[in-house]
């Protein structure tokens, strides 16, 4: 016995000949571990439902809540249904059980193990573990390589390593459930995917057992070729809306505002830009959660960070915070002057950036650099977006739903020009593809080298074409008086040199 309340989710669409016999398979020294097992029919054409209401006169044993559904809801759509059930009535575990007989009810104990002693949030049964067992099991060759073929490609994009995608045995805990936007997903088989992908980016535990493989007489319901472009595009869609393409509600735990960690990245290329600075004054505009001000200020250097919102945390990674809206101006406690003035990732969420870079032009320190990354609306992306005519925002990215400006590496020289800097270096930078390997919460996922081999393939390409392969460009100005000044200096050491 368990304290824990066990939901069995019975899925059944004409399994008149099965249902009952699936029902006597789960084990009886598991039906007092059960509190509910609930059998959803999905609007069968044949006497399942019957057959249902008549096993559950007949033997009591199972604490039976059986609905037909007025319409049919589909497989995905049917899970729905029982897992709002699950949610609605307190259970803490619930399992999903074909009404045909596919997957085995004997394993039923197996099947919870990991989710009672919260070693994971989901669990799925596996018909691959076991080398040749789904072979034995009756499965056909083409299904087999098909699942093969599906698997690997999943796993790769995604960056998870299941043996398994598509096994329709599965338990979860009904609390990881509610976590989960499974109500977008779509009511077709294509379901299993997406719950798999929301698993994954809310950083739930996946476990894996083996289970036996069984092909009787049922018949499939299921279009093959549609079902594997489906699941495709669900994987690819998500690694898309990881990396900042798309509209994002699939990479719905991950925040808006992710720090860079790639050596190619934006902030890997500040900060090293940084390391080479003796202690100074830095000013972080648009700080957010001060992540990487802490990095600044362990370096030696003393960060005051502005941003809209006070993030949780902020205020103990940053020397000083000051709250404030950018797109109105510089807040005026500001106490200049700094050595450094950092806007990354901002000019572009304001929509007057000339006025902001004269106001930061008058905190500046003589001989203080203004460090900003900007992204590219010239990268070979938003071009495809306007020409093919579907131009949209994104959740984040170069077309981030906030940008109220987009810049071009030469619109933003011009800028910089017109507000009294002048350009000291600029690099560009590839696809944030680090950013795909992550996980729901930050947690990584194993990318299979993929990412890798992308990356380098992105990096020959932006060296190759900057203003059509760089994701963003990232510049050190310098106020035009103080670099005056500094080349000035030079001169004259030049001189005192050859005397």
């Amino acid at each position: 016995m368990t304290n824990k309340k066990i939901g069995i989710l019975v899925v059944a669409y004409n399994a008149a000949t099965t249902l009952a016999a699936v029902l006597d398979r789960i084990p009886e020294d598991f039906r007092d571990s059960i509190t509910a097992v609930i059998v959803g029919d999905d609007h069968s054409q044949d006497q399942t439902h019957l057959v249902a209401v008549g096993y559950q006169q007949l033997d009591q044993s199972l604490p039976l809540q059986i609905t037909r559904h007025e319409s049919n809801l589909g497989y995905g759509g049917n899970q729905k249904w029982g897992y709002r059930t699950a949610i609605e009535q307190g259970l803490d575990i619930i399992v999903l059980l074909h009404g045909d007989g596919q997957y085995a009810p004997e394993l039923l104990p197996q099947m919870v193990a990991p989710l009672l002693s919260d070693e994971a949030e989901a669990v799925f049964g596996s018909r691959m573990i076991m080398e040749g067992g789904a072979r034995r099991g009756g499965m056909p060759l083409y299904k087999f390589v098909g699942n093969r073929i599906l698997t690997t490609v999943e796993n790769a994009v995604a960056g998870v390593d299941l043996t398994e995608w598509h096994s329709g045995y599965r338990a979860y805990s009904v609390a990881a459930l509610a976590q989960l936007p499974f109500e977008r997903n779509s009511d077709g088989f294509d379901f299993d995917t997406q719950i798999i992908l929301q698993l994954i980016e809310s950083g739930q535990r996946i476990a894996e057992i083996p289970i036996p493989t069984y092909y009787g007489e049922e018949i499939s319901h299921v279009n093959g070729l549609k079902y594997a472009k489906d699941i495709t595009s669900e994987v690819v869609r998500y690694r898309a809306h990881k990396m900042g393409f798309g509209s994002g509600e699939l990479a719905f735990s991950s925040s808006a505002y992710e720090q860079k960690e790639g050596d190619d990245s934006s902030h890997h290329i500040l900060k090293n830009w940084l390391s080479n600075r003796s202690a100074a004054r830095v000013l972080d505009l648009g700080c957010s959660d001060g992540r990487f001000a802490e990095q600044l200020q362990a370096m030696g250097h003393h960060v005051t960070g502005v941003d809209l919102q006070a993030h949780e945390g902020v205020k103990e990674r940053v020397e000083t915070f000051v709250q404030a809206d950018l797109d109105q101006g510089l807040p005026t406690e500001l106490a200049g002057p700094f050595e450094v003035v950092l806007a990354a990732d901002v000019l572009e969420h304001v929509r007057r950036p000339d006025q902001l870079l004269e106001q930061i032009h008058a905190l500046l320190a003589p001989g203080g650099s203004v460090l900003v990354s900007i992204p590219n609306f010239a990268h070979w992306y938003p071009r495809v977006r306007v020409a093919l005519g579907r131009f949209d925002y994104d959740r984040r990215g170069i077309l981030d739903s906030d940008h109220v400006r987009f810049f071009t590496k030469k619109s933003f020289e011009r800028l910089a020009e017109s507000a009294g800097f002048s350009i000291v270096r600029r690099e560009a930078t590839g696809l944030p593809l680090e950013v795909a390997e992550r996980g729901g919460h930050g947690q990584e996922v194993n990318s299979r080298g993929i990412s890798r081999v992308l990356s380098r393939l992105d990096r020959a390409a932006v060296s190759a074409r900057p203003q059509l392969f760089g994701y963003q460009f990232i510049f050190e100005l310098r106020a035009d008086s103080a670099l005056n000044r500094d080349n000035q200096v030079n001169q004259v050491n030049q001189v005192k040199a050859g005397e």
